[in-house]
C-alpha cells in the first residue's frame, strides 16, 4: 500500500473507532460537570471561609474538602476508564494508629489535594472552550451532511456558505451543490473526530498531572486513544 493511500486510510479510519466517540462524549460532558464543580466549590468554600469566625465554617470546609476529593476520584475514574490514561490510584492518608488529626494534616499537606482542587476549578473554563469548539465543528459538519435533504429550503431562502478569505458566497442552488456539500461534510467528520481525539489526549495528560504525583511521560503520540 503506497504512502498516500495509507495516509487516507488512517485519516478516515477514525470514523469507525469506538474510542473516538467515547472521547467525544467525555469532552461534551466536561462542560456541565465543570459548571457543577465550580458552583459547588465556589459556594462551599466562600460559605465556609465566611463562617470561620463563628467556627461553623470548619465542618463546612471539611465537608467541601471531602467533596472535592470524591469529585477528583470520580474524574480520575473517568480519565482511566474512558480516556484510557494510566493514573495511579488516589489513596487517602491512613489514620490507623495515628489519629484523625494527623491524618487530616497529611491529607492537606499532600500536593495532590490542592492540585485536584485546582483541576476541578479549571474544568469549568476548559470544558467551555472544548465544548464551544466541538459543537461548532459538529454543527458545521451536520449542516454540510444534510444538504441533500435541505438544499431546496436553502435555495428558497437564498442561504449560502460564506468561506471568507475574499471568496464569494457559495449559494446552494441544486442537487449537485448539495451533493458537493455532503462530500465536504464527509471530510469534515473525520477532521472533527481527530480534533476530538487531540483534545481528549490533552485532557487525559492534564488529569494525570493534576490527580497524581507521577511524572508526566510525553513519549506518546497525540492520538494514543484511537482504536
Amino acid at each position: 500500500m503506497d504512502r498516500p493511500l495509507q495516509t487516507a486510510v488512517r485519516f478516515f479510519r477514525v470514523i469507525g473507532s469506538g474510542q473516538s466517540y467515547l472521547n467525544l462524549i467525555y469532552l461534551l460532558v466536561a462542560f456541565p460537570l465543570g459548571v457543577i464543580y465550580f458552583i459547588f466549590l465556589a459556594s462551599g468554600l466562600s460559605l465556609g471561609i465566611s463562617l470561620l469566625i463563628i467556627w461553623v465554617g470548619i465542618p463546612i470546609l471539611l465537608l467541601v474538602g471531602a467533596g472535592w476529593w470524591a469529585l477528583a476520584i470520580f474524574e480520575r475514574f473517568m480519565a482511566v476508564h474512558i480516556l484510557n490514561e494510566d493514573i495511579p490510584e488516589m489513596m487517602p492518608p491512613s489514620i490507623e494508629g495515628r489519629g484523625i488529626w494527623i491524618g487530616l494534616k497529611d491529607h492537606f499537606i499532600n500536593p495532590v489535594t490542592w492540585k485536584s482542587l485546582l483541576y476541578l476549578f479549571l474544568k469549568f473554563p476548559l470544558g467551555i472552550a472544548t465544548f464551544v469548539i466541538l459543537i461548532t465543528l459538529i454543527s458545521l459538519t451536520m449542516a454540510f451532511l444534510t444538504m441533500p435533504f435541505t438544499y431546496k429550503f436553502l435555495s428558497e431562502i437564498q442561504l449560502g456558505v460564506f468561506f471568507g478569505l475574499g471568496l464569494p458566497v457559495w449559494h446552494i442552488e441544486g442537487i449537485s451543490d448539495a451533493l458537493l456539500g455532503a462530500l465536504i461534510g464527509l471530510i469534515l467528520w473525520p477532521v472533527t473526530l481527530h480534533v476530538t481525539n487531540g483534545f481528549a489526549w490533552l485532557h487525559a495528560k492534564f488529569a494525570k498531572v493534576m490527580l497524581s504525583d507521577d511524572p508526566l511521560e510525553w513519549g506518546t503520540t497525540p492520538e494514543p486513544n484511537v482504536a
